[in-house]
């Protein structure tokens, strides 16, 4: 008997808005009980620029969650406590490895009910931090999205959460099309399901329109150097200045050390949820192509195996509905098997395929984003004369930032491989692909970048990647870390 297909209402999803909120996230805690932990971000900025941010934490009470009783409330408690973390840790010359009671108490305690980690997660950030500045006008514009807090108060960093934010929305309604698109295969009704996917895939170009939007107010050396060393995590981060993690100290004799990965991109359930529906199979890094296909991948209403560690490990960074949900679609995903077995049908391969090509080119967008986000800076920052600035300055951009001269690895905020990750998913994208020429074309390298005046990215035989642009050429093939895994 197969599982049945899973119902939205079960797992929090909204039909309109998919992953984000039905409503608007809360803006603050209605209970004036925590108006301290308000305080403390809407005063981040003057905080952290008088290094008075552990000042403030240290000498702020231990408040109970007990006051907490909506939904709404927990997740806007889980944004303050998180943003305060990493303002905290991450707030001076040096990082603060020990997390204090006043902090660790009640944010285990939120966490334990969202079932979520203790570090400022995609849904921190993103999903439950924004609001719509005219609410009767879409969330998916994101000229109508306005962030609720930020570390940093930067136009570029209110930015950076809202396009993200606009594409959970744009791509929100492509959620229960794929549903129906599912259900459709089941019914053999080839009509609804080619009519579905032609639909989404004109959803995920739009997904790419906006990804490319980012260009817009958020600038590459601030993104580089003012906003992603505070969105560190605290895993693999011994170069930056935590080989033990952070000690959570909850006040018992022996507090212990966790390690979790920063924001990332990959935490997005969305993102995950198109790989599932298509039937795209990620592998382990540097792990090529089998020869033959696993029975058990093969079979609808038998979720197969995770093959990728990282891609699986970021579902722990999901809230807990959502990663139940993508496992519960996983079990019933029928989409590639259907079209798979009728390659007579083009109108069905054809439809099934621009999905796969519409997703492979937003990958290829985010590369080269990434590249000049990411390499670009930190290649200059390698390059950087320490003299020209003053001490402070230095060494706070040293240990945030993760690079340690010497060092050939970038680290960066979610602690994996990030452009041979990056490269490797893109390209198993279009594995899937049902049309021989049309496997062919997504097989054989990136597709040409649609903003050429910024920069070109190619790639070489031997896999390495070459970006010629505005900051010279360089070879990003030596490169690991990074945030905005995708």
């Amino acid at each position: 008997m197969l599982a049945p297909i899973p119902a939205l209402v079960d797992y929090g999803i909204s039909p309109e808005h998919g992953f984000l909120p039905s409503e608007p996230p809360l803006d603050a805690l209605p209970d004036p009980y925590y108006a301290k932990w308000e305080w403390i971000v809407s005063n981040l900025q003057s905080l952290l620029h008088s290094g008075r941010i552990r000042e403030a934490v240290d000498h702020m009470p231990i408040l109970s969650t007990s006051y907490l009783h909506s939904e709404d409330e927990w997740r806007r408690a889980y944004v303050l406590l998180t943003f305060i973390l990493h303002g905290y840790v991450w707030g001076g010359n040096a990082p603060e490895e020990r997390v204090p009671p006043q902090l660790t108490i009640p944010l285990l305690e939120v966490c334990d009910h969202l079932e979520l980690p203790p570090v400022a997660t995609y849904a921190a950030v993103c999903l439950w931090n924004y609001k719509p500045i005219f609410p009767d006008e879409p969330a998916h514009d994101v000229d109508n999205l306005a962030c609720i807090s930020t570390i940093t108060g930067s136009i570029d960093e209110r930015w950076f959460y809202m396009i993200s934010v606009a594409i959970e929305a744009c791509g929100g309604p492509a959620i229960p099309l794929v549903l129906q698109a599912i259900s459709a295969a089941r019914a053999g009704n080839s009509a609804v399901v080619t009519e579905c996917l032609q639909s989404i895939a004109e959803t995920i170009e739009q997904l790419g329109v906006l990804l490319e939007r980012m260009y817009e107010h958020c600038d590459p050396y601030v993104f580089y150097h003012r906003i992603r060393p505070y969105l560190a995590g605290s895993k693999n981060m011994a170069d930056a200045g935590l080989p033990n993690g952070l000690m959570y100290d909850d006040g018992s004799e022996k507090p212990e050390y966790r390690q979790y990965g920063g924001g990332s991109n990959a935490q997005s359930s969305l993102i995950q949820f198109f790989d599932i529906a298509l039937g795209i199979e990620h592998r382990p890094t540097g792990e090529t192509r089998p020869t033959t296909s696993s029975p058990q991948n093969e079979k609808e209403g038998v979720a197969g195996s995770p093959r990728h560690g990282f891609i699986q490990e970021m579902r722990t960074y999901m809230p807990g509905p959502h990663r139940r949900f993508l496992e519960h679609v996983g079990a019933v995903a029928n989409i590639r098997e259907y079209v798979g077995a009728r390659r007579s049908d083009k109108a069905l391969c054809i439809a099934y395929d621009a999905c796969l090509s519409m997703l492979r080119t937003m990958r290829d967008k985010h590369i080269q984003m990434v590249s000049r986000y990411i390499i670009v800076p930190s290649r200059n920052a390698r390059n950087h004369n320490p003299g020209s600035s003053s001490p402070k300055r230095t060494s706070l951009a040293m240990n945030l930032a993760n690079v340690r001269p010497g060092s050939k690895k970038l680290r960066g905020t979610g602690g994996t491989a990030l452009i041979p990750f990056l490269k490797q998913a893109r390209d198993e994208t279009g594995e899937p692909a049902i049309d021989a020429w049309a496997r062919r074309l997504l097989s054989n390298g990136p597709a040409e970048p649609s903003f050429a005046a910024l920069s070109k990215v190619d790639e070489h035989p031997d896999g390495h990647l070459e970006v010629v642009g505005l900051s010279g050429t360089w070879t990003a093939d030596d490169s690991e870390g990074g945030i905005c895994h995708w």
